[in-house]
């Protein structure tokens, strides 16, 4: 059972988060991901995804950590439905059960590229300039390096999205030093301090940080 929110800043959080609902197919992708060990994105942030894929007519996405579909499906759910997922992961496995939470959506197979392979490592493989939308829930400690490709993947107009951008509160917190959280803290200065990025915090799930590509 849910805790009940202490305050009133947690009961709104709590009900911005409840509001978002999700089907069978995401629940079974949730379940996937459970049965392996994997921690998929709050529906809060998904809507957030979907939502910023559709508002932008999204075509061609790049997501940095497949999981185990959740995402995923989020995001397809908001792009056109000519559009293409690319997305990378170190763990064949949680791609294969992405897979299933895709088929089962009813995608075909031609709105998914699933890589596996590091990050960091096939990012550079990709085309200047060819993508509407970058979501990033990977190595938190790389996340630097996936703004850096991303502003480089993305279009005029396009956006990157950050997962965990306040990291479970530690972000906040100063006496916080692991690399994660001191990664996390250097990426929000990276992307404030950006003249080519519009930035904005969401504090939906774990924090979602996005940011539009500006015409330089």
């Amino acid at each position: 059972m849910a805790e009940t929110p202490t305050s009133p800043l947690e009961a709104a959080l709590a009900y911005a988060e409840e509001f978002h609902t999700e089907d069978e197919i995401l629940w079974d992708a949730r379940r996937r991901a459970a049965e392996v060990g994997v921690a998929p994105i709050p529906p809060g942030t998904g809507a957030a995804l979907c939502f910023l894929a559709t508002a932008i007519n999204a075509k061609a996405v790049v997501e940095v950590g497949t999981g185990c579909g959740v995402s995923g499906l989020w995001l397809l759910r908001g792009m056109r439905q000519d559009g293409t997922l690319t997305s990378v992961d170190v763990e064949p496995e949680h791609q294969r059960l992405a897979r299933q939470s895709f088929a089962q959506a009813g995608f075909p197979g031609g709105r998914t590229r699933l890589i596996t392979g590091r990050a960091l490592d096939v990012l550079p493989r990709l085309s200047d300039g060819g993508y509407d939308l970058v979501f990033c829930d990977g190595a938190k400690h790389e996340y630097a390096d996936y703004l850096a490709e991303a502003v480089r993947l993305l279009r005029v107009g396009g956006i990157v999205v950050f997962d965990s951008a306040l990291w479970q509160h530690r972000a906040t917190d100063p006496t916080r030093r692991d690399p994660d959280t001191v990664a996390l803290r250097e990426l929000g200065k990276l992307v404030r301090g950006d003249e080519r990025l519009r930035p904005l915090m969401i504090p939906l799930g774990d924090g979602v940080l996005a940011a539009v590509k500006l015409n330089p």
